[in-house]
């Protein structure tokens, strides 16, 4: 029989995240299942991978506006933004690079495939259910892109019975707009979810205009608008067949300064930028139990990346990338506390642009198997995976992690992983850019963890080396301006504490992370940090339910970091200060209003790029019981 231990990704579950005012006096559950870490469903004390999940409750309890403002707060994440709202946002998972992360809606893989990056930006947060975070190595289960870790986005599903709509509308400083409505619901059989979204923006001037040419660089304010929508919908048979469909589709405009340098006179060259972005996610699933003791599950999906950028109000650039992916996966139940899962993935990308690239497109096959095993006090997870790329060949990856319980309160874990990223289109085919003779990086990785559940809170502690091996940098030695090439090397060690309590009729939830980016490449940059990694991030929310009133603060602080390979290009270090207060009109209704970075904090997270001063935003908001 289990033990009634909490694993070390439960503790980073509870702990990164706060109980929701209207829950706070509810008894936690471990009961909650999540499926990012296994790719098939499990409890949350069941998990061996150091996970964070962000309900509903707590997008509304922390009045995010974007994605990168809940991502932020998570254990082993650092953000660097060009700007402030709705401009380029890369995220780095456990110091690793900000394509080493893979992303997945609704299990659809999204993103790039020209950038290889992920615009977390553009993803409308009102539509948005829930958010798994692994941290880790999960290449043995997914394939490319998961050095650093996965994060899967949920949108809006229903379920209740009858048609519940909600809305919410809101205004703040920089003339900022922002409204949702939708409808969801279900019969028991069936359930669906409709929803919108708009944002609009004047925002701030990106750039530092006063350490340039202000002929160069504009000080002006760059706005940004989005509109969003989501359907997702599905029905359950007698028969236990369950189909599942979901469509999300993303449209933004994004003003910001633009440069270029003149090769043959060496003139940096400035002008007015814009871009349209659009994003749709189409999946559809289906699963079925045709023996009592095997699950199949068929999913497809569809992601389209497209986006035109302007100079100066005439067209300049497009490119459009496509993927569409299949699995097949296959859930064997072999005794109590045993499964097999078997699966096969396929994969199509391409690109369609202005720009000539030297191929458009390439096909990946992959393959694995997983077996979740516990007798006692012990319990494991095994995984192995191959995958077959038309241009790279076969890369096999693995991952073994062990637990065990030292107590009926405190848990000990072990775990090893590999991983590999295939190189972006942008990387290989870029017209005077690209380098087509580019292998894929690869990476190995070690974590242990213990973890404590006791009557005053819970704690965890999670110690991790990440060893990556070609590493894509620039080298200036290829062509006549040079390119990418697998020159890189990196050693990253890192440490993680969460800690989650109840004390003094508050919620308190923090986490800290203390991290050693090392770049090992040969070579006079050896042994520096790895660029806008942060080496100490720290993240602390409280809050509290006083009748009908909600208050809360945030306090987010990180270390220095650098913005080149050289380390010569040091961005100063910050701490910001936010805080909350919601009134509840009636169970419905409420009234919100933040103040986000109350000191008015000067500070950069990309070298040169502003960041908004102190804010204040207005919203409310109404959900039918």
């Amino acid at each position: 029989m289990r033990k009634p231990f909490i694993r070390p990704a439960a503790l980073a579950l509870l702990g990164g995240t706060s109980v929701s005012p209207f829950l706070a006096a509810a008894p936690l559950t471990l009961d909650e299942q999540v499926v990012t870490a296994t790719r098939s469903e499990q409890p949350v004390r069941a998990s061996l991978a150091a996970t964070t999940v962000i309900d509903r409750e707590e997008i509304e309890r922390s009045q995010a506006q974007s994605v990168p403002d809940l991502l932020r707060k998570v254990p082993g994440v650092t953000l660097s933004n060009n700007g402030g709202p709705g401009k380029n946002t890369t995220l780095f998972m456990r110091g690793t690079e900000s394509d080493h992360v893979l992303v997945l809606i609704n299990g659809v893989k999204v993103g790039s495939v020209s950038a290889g990056l992920t615009a977390f930006q553009d993803l409308p947060v009102e539509l948005i259910e829930r958010i798994e975070v692994v941290r880790g190595p999960r290449s043995s289960l997914y394939g490319s892109e998961a050095i650093g870790g996965v994060i899967q986005i949920f949108t809006r599903k229903g379920g209740k019975e009858g048609a519940k709509p909600w809305f919410s509308a809101g205004y703040g400083t920089h003339d900022s707009y922002e409204g949702s409505a939708g409808v969801s619901g279900g019969d028991g059989k069936a359930w669906y979810s409709l929803g919108v979204s708009s944002q609009d923006t004047d925002g701030i001037n990106a750039k530092k205009p006063e350490r340039f040419d202000p002929t160069i660089y504009e000080p002006d304010s760059d706005g940004y608008r989005n509109n969003s929508g989501n359907l997702r919908a599905g029905y359950r048979f007698d028969n236990g067949l369950e189909l599942d469909g979901t469509a999300l589709r993303s449209q933004a405009h994004n003003d910001y300064d633009g440069i270029y340098d003149e090769w043959d006179t060496g003139r940096r060259v400035g002008f007015r930028s814009n871009s349209d972005v659009e994003q749709t996610v189409l999946g559809g699933r289906a699963r079925y139990s045709p023996l009592e003791p095997w699950t199949v599950t068929l999913q497809v999906g569809r992601n389209d990346d497209k986006s035109k950028d302007y100079r100066d109000g005439a067209f300049d650039t497009r490119i459009d990338t496509r993927r569409d992916s299949a699995a097949w996966l296959n859930d064997f139940t072999l005794a109590d506390g045993h499964v097999l899962t078997a699966g096969v993935d396929w994969q199509h990308e391409q690109v369609s642009s202005t720009k000539t690239f030297g191929r458009d497109s390439r096909l990946n096959r992959g393959w694995f198997a997983q077996y979740l095993g516990e007798h006692g006090r012990q319990d494991w997870q095994l995984s192995l995976r191959r995958d077959d790329n038309e241009q790279f060949g076969t890369h096999d990856t693995g991952n073994a992690a062990w637990g065990y319980a030292l107590t009926d309160a405190v848990r000990f874990s072990l775990s090893y992983g590999t991983a590999f990223k295939a190189p972006s289109f942008n990387e290989l085919y870029y017209p005077g850019y690209g380098n087509p003779d580019l292998d894929a990086e690869t990476s190995e990785s070690f974590e242990a963890g213990l973890a404590g559940q006791h009557d005053w809170g819970r704690w965890s502690i999670n110690a991790y080396r990440t060893h990556v091996d070609d590493l894509i940098a620039y080298d200036s030695t290829l062509g006549l301006y040079g390119g990418p090439n697998n020159i890189g090397k990196a050693r990253i060690d890192g440490l993680e504490l969460v800690l989650g309590s109840q004390w003094l009729g508050w919620d308190w939830n923090a986490n800290a992370t203390f991290l050693d980016p090392q770049n090992r490449e040969s070579g006079a940059n050896s042994g520096n940090d790895l660029p806008r990694r942060a080496r100490e991030v720290f993240n602390l929310d409280l809050d509290r339910r006083i009748g009908r009133f909600g208050i809360g603060a945030t306090l987010h602080a990180e270390g220095r970091s650098y913005n080149d390979l050289a380390n010569r290009e040091r961005v100063a270090g910050y701490a910001t200060v936010d805080l909350r207060g919601e009134y509840w009109l009636a169970e419905e209704w409420r009234l919100q209003a933040k103040v986000t970075n109350l000191l008015d904090a000067d500070y950069e997270t990309a070298l040169d790029y502003n960041q908004p001063g102190q804010a204040v935003f207005f919203t409310v908001r109404y959900q039918a019981l």
